[in-house]
């Protein structure tokens, strides 16, 4: 088996060590450790990470390669330093029985970049009537431990009520979009100051906040597991808080521009901002950070969503919400979280790999970088600054928010079971 030799680098930011790399696995983590005939990484100066895992991520397959393709997609997760993705199921057909999530599962493993892990819809056609066939999915080859309708709330409190209880039996967890339907009809971005001023229909904090303060509440009376889907609000923060003092088994995730961007953005009318949900306020942003270092946020996801060129170039009103996140989403953190000096290189790593693996129950990921274990890891150079340039994406689209802004850090090695799926920044 081909042996792999990452010389001195800083293990989640500690001190510089080498890690042996044997065929699939690490072989030995320590100093000056050598291996004849090893191919040499040289990581001086750049952090290593255990494989990065979004719990949230849009392949849009089947029914959307316009947008991007599972392989598009898995070279893209990739190229930001992931190993394993969850792909949502609001794909056409909809992800909602064991055939559709077995065809995701057996493209992402054809792809070779990335594990795949499908997401079961909660209901038949993301309709929010009828449970899908939550069981024949998870006894499927894809073994679907977590299901959403994301993109659409299940907003019926006796179909979540119900779900919750399905997934019980074994294990498994309902992510929910958290949006209140009646009270974002028409809604275009973050009601508030700038929503009046710009005369556009207002999406309120509450939302949000009230399909959150139902479903843990329901995940209490049931004694089940709901994840929350891209917490955006202050006062989501606080009710995910309340919940977890009461013991209650929720989580919940954050996305990278809900971490960095605010409402102010959207004065420029460039729908490249339009995101579900919207963009918030300063406010807003800082209390998400603070979530999410002290542990009451539990991991980053990047809810990346890729869409074609024209459903996007428009005026605002018709543009498609969502950006792309993948490529991007460690820079943002490394930002937003590590150069502010809320999160360590260790803390990153358990918020965008060990806690998501652990929600997902993803085997073989989000584990430690020592002897023994799968050699998913993901090398970084945490001194690089560069302006993000779409045009070098690896993701079919190219709607992301940060074109031309300056971020730090570069993915510059990912390995995926010992396989190089990155080196020196370039997909091998």
């Amino acid at each position: 088996m081909r042996k792999i030799l990452i010389r001195g680098a800083q293990v989640l930011g500690g001190a510089p060590q080498d890690v042996l790399i044997d065929g699939e696995v690490i072989e030995a983590v320590g100093s000056g450790l050598s291996a004849e005939g090893a191919e040499v990484v040289e990581a001086a100066g750049q952090v290593l990470l255990p494989g990065l895992v979004d719990l949230h991520t849009h392949l849009r397959e089947p029914g959307r390669e316009d947008s991007e393709t599972v392989l598009t997609g898995t070279r893209a997760a990739a190229s930001g330093g992931y190993t394993a993705v969850f792909a949502m199921a609001n794909t056409f057909p909809v992800a909602d029985t064991a055939g559709v999530v077995e065809q995701v599962y057996r493209l992402g493993k054809e792809s070779g970049y990335c594990d795949v892990q499908p997401i079961g819809a909660v209901t038949v056609g993301l309709q929010g009537r009828k449970l899908a066939e939550l069981g024949a999915m998870h006894e499927s080859a894809a073994g679907v431990t977590v299901f959403s309708d994301d993109g659409k709330c299940v907003d019926d409190a006796v179909i979540m009520r119900r779900a919750l209880e399905y997934v019980k039996a074994f294990g498994g967890v309902i992510a929910q979009h958290a949006q209140e339907p009646r009270l974002t009809e028409g809604a275009q971005m973050n009601e508030g100051i700038v929503s009046a001023e710009l005369g556009l229909g207002g999406w309120p904090a509450v939302a949000e906040e009230s399909i959150i303060a139902r479903d843990v509440l329901l995940a209490e009376h049931v004694g089940s597991r709901v994840h929350i889907c891209h917490l955006s609000t202050a006062g989501s923060v606080e009710i995910v808080r309340w919940a977890k003092s009461r013991g209650i088994a929720v989580t919940a995730e954050v996305t990278p521009h809900h971490l960095l961007l605010t409402d102010e953005l959207v004065r420029t009318y460039n729908p490249v901002f339009k995101v579900n949900p919207p963009l918030r306020t300063e406010r807003d942003v800082l209390a998400l950070r603070e979530a999410l270092a002290d542990g009451t946020i539990d991991i980053v996801a990047t809810d990346h969503a890729p869409h074609p060129h024209e459903d996007k170039d428009c005026e605002w009103a018709a543009a498609a919400m969502g950006m792309v996140g993948l490529e991007t989403a460690l820079s943002v953190v490394q930002h937003t979280m590590v150069e502010t000096g809320l999160l360590d290189w260790a803390g990153v790593a358990d918020r965008m790999s060990f806690t998501p693996a652990r929600i997902g129950g993803l085997a073989g990921h989000g584990r430690p970088v020592s002897a023994g274990e799968p050699a998913n890891l993901t090398l970084v150079d945490s001194a690089y600054r560069g302006e993000v340039d779409p045009a070098g994406f690896a993701s079919r689209s190219r709607n992301t928010p940060y074109e031309g802004r300056e971020l730090p850090g570069r993915v510059t090695h990912t390995f995926l079971r010992g396989r190089a799926t990155v080196v020196d920044g370039k997909l091998a």
